[in-house]
């Protein structure tokens, strides 16, 4: 062979290997993340939602991960987990405890995690079934003729269910509607009912807002002072200086890429991290704080372990500090907030309700944070909620909430234009929604596996719900 030739042939070999190497690593990368979103997915589904595995991963895993066709799921009732594999290397193993849910087995054993010991497991009292929601579980409340208009009720009711296009479904699961005060109407598709919990996504995050407001109502937090996060407290480092506020407005300048793919800042957190606040914090300033808003679950998880070390205090069990100041007081009974292997709440993204219990949540806020007579959140927390970032671009984001206050001096450009401009909503990945609308007296709650998010029109039910409401 002459040398010219040979050198060519060399240098193919060379660049195949590179190729291969770099596709090896790639894989050894993203695989793992792909076997932890489908064992952490199916694993909830099943022990906290009980909805059929195969069901769950037709039609919500695969649409999401798109290495769904070469991962196996095993599911062990006995032992309460689920292991996902693929290829017969990567493995992610998923375990379930009572009263927290699942969790990733990442940086530690099965029998570590089931020593942690998180809460007290105490039975909540039953509801009445057949007193009036939210007190009991009662059905919807007869409508009183004039005070809504119940055929616009039901068709948005009906629309919301529709699919128009095969390839952009919108595969609703349940839709809730309140108006002052009292559950009006409700709707399920098949196989989901009043009982079946379902996954928030990022609404947690406007729960992660509720649990912060209860401590600073019981002082133990304050939330323009330098937020108390250990890995920024060396003299002279930047992030010192960031308060809380910042951090629950997502203006901390710390950077964080939020986008879902292999190989990005959030699917590494969530499917590769022991504790999901130390990968955050870790993170360096990309600009001053209050320069820029940056929407972040690095920044939610960082607030959530502010809210474990500061409730461990006098909760040592830190969950019934969870279950006894929330979720106990507005009758959440459903509600399961899952954590990272560290044992802190996942407040970005892992929390179960019925979409009942989600429209509770909702309505406490529509109540201005004060529940049967009893303030749970501080006067002015939920104005303060529901109050524009500064640099949110569009006056989209508070603090923990998305907002519809629209640009400044144009009110007009707003993310749901035919919507009030006092609507503030807990959203979460795939179109989930507890829309809260005080002018119009409205919690409106949404749930789907939408995998093509622009085939839910929140703008459009929003505005069915609305136009429901006679002009008085």
């Amino acid at each position: 062979m002459k040398r010219g030739k040979k050198t060519i042939v060399i240098g193919i070999g060379v660049l195949l290997v590179l190729v291969l190497a770099g596709a090896g690593w790639y894989l050894s990368m993203a695989v793992p993340i792909g076997t932890g979103y489908a064992a952490r997915y199916i694993c909830s589904s099943v022990f906290i939602s009980h909805r059929d595995p195969q069901t769950t991963y037709r039609e919500d895993v695969a649409p999401i991960n798109p290495l769904a066709g070469i991962i196996d799921v095993e599911i062990d009732s006995a032992q309460k987990k689920v292991v996902a594999s693929s290829f017969g290397l990567f493995k992610s193993t998923a375990l379930y405890r009572e009263g927290c849910g699942c969790t990733l087995v990442t940086g530690t054993t099965e029998a570590e995690l089931r020593k942690q010991g998180l809460l007290n497991l105490e039975p909540a009292a039953p509801r009445d079934p057949t007193a009036p929601w939210p007190i009991g579980d009662g059905g919807a409340s007869e409508l009183v003729p004039g005070e809504f208009n119940i055929e616009k009720l039901k068709a948005a009711l009906d629309a919301a269910f529709v699919e128009f296009d095969p390839q952009k479904k919108k595969m609703t699961r349940a839709v809730v509607v309140v108006y002052d005060g009292k559950l009006v109407g409700e709707r399920y598709a098949p196989g989901f009912d009043r009982n079946k919990a379902l996954l928030g996504w990022s609404m947690s995050k406007s729960v992660t807002n509720a649990l912060v407001g209860i401590l600073v109502r019981q002082g133990k937090l304050q939330i323009q002072e330098p937020a108390p996060v250990p890995e920024w407290q060396k003299v002279g480092d930047p992030r010192k200086s960031i308060t809380l506020d910042q951090l629950l407005r997502m203006s901390s300048g710390l950077k964080f890429d939020e986008t879902y793919e292999p190989l990005h800042d959030v699917t590494d957190m969530l499917y590769r991290s022991y504790d999901f606040a130390a990968y955050a914090a870790e993170k360096p300033l990309e600009t001053e704080p209050d320069r820029k808003w940056v929407y972040s679950s690095g920044t939610a998880n960082i607030i959530a372990r502010i809210v474990r070390h500061t409730a461990e205090k006098d909760y040592p069990k830190y969950y019934d500090f969870l279950r006894k100041e929330l979720f106990a007081k507005i009758g959440m009974q459903s509600a399961v907030p899952e954590p990272d292997a560290s044992g802190t709440f996942v407040g970005s993204s892992y929390m179960f309700a019925t979409p009942r219990d989600w429209a509770r949540f909702g309505l406490l806020y529509l109540q201005d944070g004060v529940w049967e007579g009893e303030r749970i959140l501080p006067e002015g927390w939920v104005k303060y909620s529901a109050t524009p970032t500064p640099k949110a671009p569009q006056g989209q984001y508070g603090a923990m909430f998305w907002l519809n206050a629209g640009t400044e001096g144009n009110p007009s450009d707003r993310i749901w234009p035919n919507a009030p401009t006092d609507a503030f909503a807990a959203r979460g990945y795939q179109e989930q929604y507890v829309v809260i609308i005080p002018s119009k007296k409205l919690v409106i709650v949404r749930f789907g596996a939408t995998s093509v998010r622009a085939a839910w029109d929140i703008n459009d039910f929003i505005s069915r719900v609305v136009a429901a409401i006679p002009d008085k």
